[in-house]
Order: C-alpha cells, then structure tokens, then sequence
C-alpha cells in the first residue's frame, strides 16, 4: 500500500495543529482572564496570569443579584436537556419514516427539510415571536422549547443513518413477527441509530445552551433567562465593573460542553462518519 510522503503528513499535521491552536486560543484566554480582578484585567497581560481571583469571582457571580445566575444556569440546564430530548425524538421519527416509508409527497418534504438546512436560525426570530405573540406564549418556557425541537439538519442526519444502517430485512422480519411499528422503532431500529440520535441529541443541547437571539426576543422576566441571556443583561447593566464576573460566569457555562463532548464523542464520531455513507 502506497503510503503519504513524510511532506504530505507533515503539512497535515500543521493545518491540524493551527486549527486546534485558532479554536483552543479563546478557551485559553477565558480561563486566564476568569481568574483575574476586574483591575488586573486591564492591567495585566492578557494571555497570562495575575493575581488569582477565580474562587472570589465564582462567589460574587452567584451572589449576585440575589442569586440570579444558578437560576440561570439552572433554565439553561432544562431548555437544554428539552431540546436534546424532544429533538432526538421528532428528528429520529421522522428521519426514519423519510428513510423506510414510501408515501405521496415524501421527496418533496424531505427537499423542504434541506431546505431548512440553509435558513439562519436568526432569520427566523421574529416570524416565531409573533407566532408565540398570537396564542399568548411570549416570556414563557413554552417560547424556548417548541422551536428548539425541531431539527432539520437532525432530520437530515436521522433520514441519511436510516438509509444506510437500518437494512429493510430487519423491519420485514419484525413485521412478520407481528411487532408493531412503534415497537419496531422503539426497540429494533431506534437502537441501530443510537449514533445518530445521540450525536442529534448533543447538537440540539449545545445549539439551545448557547441560544441568545430567541431568549432575547422571546423573554422579558429574567427569572427565565438562560445563562447566555442573563449574563448579557448583566453587562448592559453594569458595563465594565463587571467584567470579571462575566469572564467567570462564562467559564462556567463552557463545563457542562465539555463533559458532554467528552462523553458523548464515541456516539458523535460514529454518527457522523456511518450517517454519511449509504450502504
């Protein structure tokens, strides 16, 4: 087997090197800058630590304003885990009927589900708002979970996995068993794409742990802001006294992220790969 020119690997592995470094940067400037005073961040070098703060930080970000940032934190935990599940539910669903059922207009709603795949989530703010506004469901939990359950890209990845790991001699043979269709998809196929729903699942927690533009427009009590939410108002606030509290709060926010890549990167890894192959 013809193997790559040392040239080649190396070349590769400095793309790949820069790439960690441009994303790992930021991370890395968050954390020493969490750990600072709100003096020693203009004071001091940016990429290197000062005076270590970061216990102090945490104590007065969740002190302050009577406690508003566990609760915060806390509603961002809960639309996160409502998106991961109701959208790993309708994505799996309707990917795998897109996948194995043949009905009049099946092509033609799945071209619509690619079609959703380019609109920006922004674009669609205030057409949702004013949905939410007819039936009275503005500043209410309700505004945050029920569009963030509906995935195109996780009925996309849900539609393509079907195709391509599920075999149809499965389904014929449960059929013939006389399983029913739910019980097909809750305990033979739903287990097959266990990759895909898990990486839908992961994908649609981050995407609503890191929402702003919908809370923002949605929200107006901020006993229901999500953290994202909460600490931009404290910086419109405050302005640059806070700054320090933010920087801490924000490192506190990326934790939950990267435990769930951590956990989740076997299943992410696999449903990405085998979702894009048929066959």
């Amino acid at each position: 087997m013809h193997r790559p020119a040392w040239s080649s690997r190396l070349i590769v592995n400095g793309v790949l090197v820069l790439t960690a470094v441009y994303f790992l940067f930021p991370v890395w400037w968050l954390l020493v800058s969490a750990t600072k005073s709100n003096a020693d961040l203009f004071s001091s070098n940016g990429f290197w630590f000062a005076e270590m703060n970061l216990i102090e930080n945490i104590q007065a970000v969740f002190a302050r304003d009577g406690g508003l940032y566990p609760i915060w934190f806390g509603n961002s935990v809960g639309y996160g885990l409502a998106a991961a599940i109701g959208a790993t539910i309708t994505s799996g669903a309707c990917g795998y009927a897109l996948a194995k059922f043949r009905f009049p207009g099946d092509k033609l709603i799945f071209g619509g589900v690619v079609a959703g795949l380019l609109i920006p989530g922004a674009l669609l703010t205030v057409p949702l708002y004013l949905v939410a506004a007819s039936v009275g469901a503005t500043n209410t939990i309700w505004s945050i979970i029920i569009p963030s359950i509906i995935s195109p890209f996780g009925v996309y990845l849900c539609r393509v996995y079907a195709e391509g790991a599920v075999p149809d001699e499965i389904i014929e043979s449960a059929r013939m068993d006389g399983a029913g269709e739910l019980r097909i998809f809750g305990q033979i196929t739903g287990r097959i794409m266990a990759p895909a729903l898990a990486t839908v699942g992961l994908f649609s927690f981050v995407g609503a742990w890191n929402g702003f533009m919908l809370p923002l427009i949605m929200l107006s009590d901020r006993s229901l802001y999500p953290v994202t939410l909460g600490l931009y108002a404290w910086q419109a606030d405050k302005g640059a006294a806070t700054y320090n509290l933010i920087l801490a709060g924000s490192l506190l926010t990326v934790i939950p992220l990267v435990i769930g890549f951590f956990l989740m990167q076997r299943f992410l890894r696999t449903g990405l790969t085998l979702g894009s192959v048929k066959g």
